[in-house]
């Protein structure tokens, strides 16, 4: 039952994350171009502050219930000790998931910054400039979170 949660947990968590960032890249933005520079960038600042602290607990959520299945299968297994050995699909989700963390955590900590002041100083050239590196960030996101899916999904049916 325990484990069950603990899948539960972490499919809930990538979807959050998964179709925000579907969301974002292929609705909220395209939409969002129609505003003025000012509306828009102020608009996108503050959609991306709640989504960027939601993706970190999803992308939290993610490790922890990860990290803590794996534990619980090579506990069950036996394999604890010097010959663990991680399914090929399992080391891939895990690899690139923490790349994804990596650039949720230059989004939320580097750039995202950077455009909350530009938006408080009124510079909507500096805050575009910072919305199309976080849209190429997101981008990058999207490839590896539907490569961890597909690899997974491969790896399950097989």
């Amino acid at each position: 039952m325990f484990y069950a949660a603990l899948k539960i947990t972490h499919l809930l968590s990538v979807i959050v994350w998964l179709g925000g960032l579907v969301f974002v890249h292929f609705f909220l933005r395209p939409a969002s171009a129609a505003l003025a520079a000012p509306q828009r960038v102020a608009l996108l600042q503050a959609v991306l502050g709640r989504f960027t602290g939601a993706v970190l607990w999803a992308a939290g959520l993610v490790l922890l219930s990860g990290v803590w299945m794996i534990g619980r299968v090579t506990m069950q297994t036996g394999q604890a000790g010097a010959h663990f050995a991680l399914p090929l699909e399992w080391l891939v989700m895990a690899a690139l998931g923490v790349v994804m963390m990596v650039i949720v955590g230059i989004i939320r900590f580097g750039l995202y910054p950077r455009l909350t002041r530009a938006v408080a100083a009124a510079d909507w050239p500096a805050g575009a400039a910072i919305l199309l590196a976080i849209r190429h960030w997101v981008a990058v996101n999207l490839v590896l979170g539907t490569l961890i899916v597909i690899v997974t999904l491969v790896g399950a049916s097989s």
